[in-house]
Formats: structure tokens, sequence, C-alpha cells
């Protein structure tokens, strides 16, 4: 076994201990349990042969059933390539297993679904399609994870028009549904609009094109994006295809340069990229700003140097108020979307879930809580039923 690092510290009074660590992983997070009794002969013979017969005769003649009948319309399969992981970059599908199965056991916690970890051993998009339609008849919803961007955007595109069932990226929509909570609430303490805001956003991969998208679906008044080569506009040469659908609807003022001509002025900035920000560009940002520096565990904007500029500060740590984290979002949506028998996950059902978290806040607002805590029991229902409300009113719902 490889040698790591004796502890971790987690920046809430306690550090975490390599023994620790891997004792919790020991035989994996997960295991499977039985819902219908099997104390008895009778049990068995109603769970297994022969009565389950009569079952797949029923769902043989109509296979809609399966729904009723098996576990199928409540499991999410949350599949990755391993390509992206967390910050450890392309380790490939066992090593990501761990961080799969974590994933599982934080929809079964926060929203009571069971799920199942499928990793794959090909970073092909097509052959990922094709065994995710194959496995179809196995699961209800499919929760796509860890995997590197640009084929992310492919990858999702495809999955949904392949798949008649709710299909989400997480490292894309999970944060940007949190991160419009977020900005929601810290509008309201700022006292400011979401419809006059100039938002930056550092980074246009996953979490950045997401970001930009369900912002201006929310209605912010202006979004500038940067990459590694500066601010994306329709005139810059190079552009993916991706990158070109960005252009079409952000920096309406056609800013052009780098992380200093987009930040000078603007009100809000969101970090989703590695890249470090220099502390003369943030104090150039307008006065009460907002600053969302979300790279983990380096933020692009330290929090000490953010709080001497901003007036309100959120990060992806958890040592730090106002912890931008998925899990505020995506037990919820899935689960309203199942509940719904959502045929898709809608920017409308994103952002009624984005809403909801932000409600769960409301009453207590302050400058260092603009988000509810991951482990507040009011998200995932709120999320769930909110998300559900949208797929009904947007018509993709079956339920």
């Amino acid at each position: 076994m490889t040698a790591v690092n004796d502890s971790i510290s987690t920046g809430i009074g306690s550090e975490l201990t390599h023994e620790e660590i891997f004792a919790a992983h020991e035989g994996g997070k997960l295991t499977a349990s039985v819902s219908a009794p099997l104390d008895t002969a009778r049990d068995l013979s109603i769970a297994y042969t022969p009565g389950v017969a009569q079952v797949s005769r029923a769902i043989a003649s109509d296979p809609a059933l399966a729904d009723r009948y098996t576990w199928t319309q409540r499991l999410v399969a949350v599949v990755s390539d391993g390509s992206a992981v967390l910050g450890l970059g392309d380790i490939g599908p066992k090593a990501s297993l761990p961080v799969m199965e974590g994933k599982s056991a934080l929809f079964k916690t926060f929203a009571d679904l069971d799920s199942i970890p499928l990793v794959l051993d090909t970073s092909n998009v097509d052959e990922i399609v094709e065994t995710l339609v194959r496995l179809r008849p196995s699961f209800g919803a499919v929760n796509l994870e860890d995997i590197s961007a640009p084929r992310c955007f492919e990858l999702e595109r495809r999955v949904k028009e392949a798949l008649d069932c709710p299909v989400m990226h997480d490292d894309q929509h999970g944060t940007a549904v949190v991160v419009l909570a977020a900005l929601r609430n810290a509008a309201k303490v700022a006292g400011r609009d979401l419809g006059s805001m100039r938002v930056v956003i550092s980074g246009a991969g996953a979490a950045g094109v997401a970001c930009a998208e369900i912002l201006h679906t929310a209605g912010v008044g202006e979004i500038v994006v940067l990459d590694s080569r500066g601010v994306i506009h329709s005139g810059r040469e190079g552009l993916t295809p991706i990158k070109q659908e960005l252009a079409s609807y952000t920096n309406q003022r056609g800013i052009t340069g780098g992380p200093e001509a987009a930040m000078n002025g603007a009100d809000v900035f969101i970090g989703v990229s590695i890249g470090q920000v220099p502390e003369e560009h943030v104090a150039s940002m307008a006065d009460g700003a907002i600053i969302f520096a979300l790279s983990n565990p380096d933020p692009e904007i330290h929090p000490e140097v953010a709080n001497r500029h901003a007036s309100v500060v959120a990060t992806g740590r958890s040592d730090f108020p106002n912890q931008i984290n998925n899990v505020l979002a995506f037990p919820g949506i899935f689960k309203g979307a199942l509940d719904a028998g959502a045929r898709a996950i809608t920017d409308g059902m994103k952002v009624a879930a984005a809403e909801a978290i932000a409600e769960v806040a409301a009453d207590d607002l302050s400058a260092d809580y603009i988000v509810p805590s991951p482990l507040d029991p009011r998200v995932a229902p709120e999320v769930s039923a909110a998300v559900a409300k949208a797929a009904r009113a947007e018509g993709v719902a079956t339920a």
C-alpha cells in the first residue's frame, strides 16, 4: 500500500489520521440490504421461486410495472471513468471507486436513495454511451461524476439524448446550483439585485461553463468568463465549440485581456479554477464585492485577502464560512426527479433547486451564512419537493 501523509487537517478542530481513514474504507463503504422478509420457507417462496415468476411474467407483459416491483425507479447509477477525480486528476476507474462509493453513501444518507457505483474502464464517449444504454433496464437515473472536460460536455449531452431518464453531471450542475443559491442570498446580504450584477467566472471547465449557464438563465446582468488564455469573447481565435457558445451570451461589452481587465469594477468573482488571483485585481472590484473562491484546497483568493475587499466571501472548504458544497444539491435534485417520474433534469428544475437551498437559509442570512450547512436535515426534502414541482410544471414528469 502506498504511503500517505500521517494526518490531514480538517479545519474543524481535529485531524484525520491515516489509520482512521483507511479503517473506515476497509471492505468499502457500501453494502446491499434486504427489504423483503426471508425468515421462513413461505418468505423464500414469495421473494424468490416460485412466487417471483409471477412478478416477472407481469413485467414481461407490461414493462412499466418494473418501476413498481423492482428497485429500478429508485436506483441512481453513479458513473465515472476516473479521468478527473477530485484534485487528483486522471487516476483511473479502480482508484476512483472509493469516491463513487462515497457519493452513493451521500445519496442514501441525505435523500434515502439507493445508488450503485459504476466505474468504467474506458474514456471513449461512444463506449460509455453504449454501456449505459445497454444497462438502462437496471437503473432509474444517472449521476455522471469526475469525468474530464471537455469530454464531459459531449458525454452528458449524448447520454441525455440516449436515455429516457434523469441524467446529470454533478461536477457541472451540482456546483452551479449551489453557486446560484449562494449568490441569491449573498446579493440580499449586500443589498443588490442579480439583474444588475457584473459577474466574473474564472475557469471554463465543467463547473465554470455550468455556472455561466445557470446564472444566465437566472437573469444575472453581465457574465464574463476567463480561461487560461484570458477573457472569452466572440472575436478570440481558437475557441472550442463550448467556448463559442459561451461567447454568444456572455461578455456583452466585449471585454478583452486577462483577469485584471475582467475584474476591474466587477461585483462578483466566482473561482472554479486553480489560478491564483493577485490582491491588486481583487482591490479593483466594486465596493461591497462578493467573492466565491471555490478551488479546494487552495482558493483562488485566500479568504483573509478576500475579506479585506469583499462584503461576502465563500469557499469550497469546510474551515471557512459559506462552504459551497454539492451535497446541498444533488441528493434532493435526483430524489425530486425520481419522485416526479421525470424523463430529464431541466434548467428550470436546477433553478428551482437553487431557490430551495437559498430559502432554507433565508431567515438567518448574514455575511457568514448564505447557504445552509450540508448537514442541515431540511435541505434535501425542500430541494426534492421544489424539483418535483418544477418537473411537473415543465411537463417532463410522469408521476
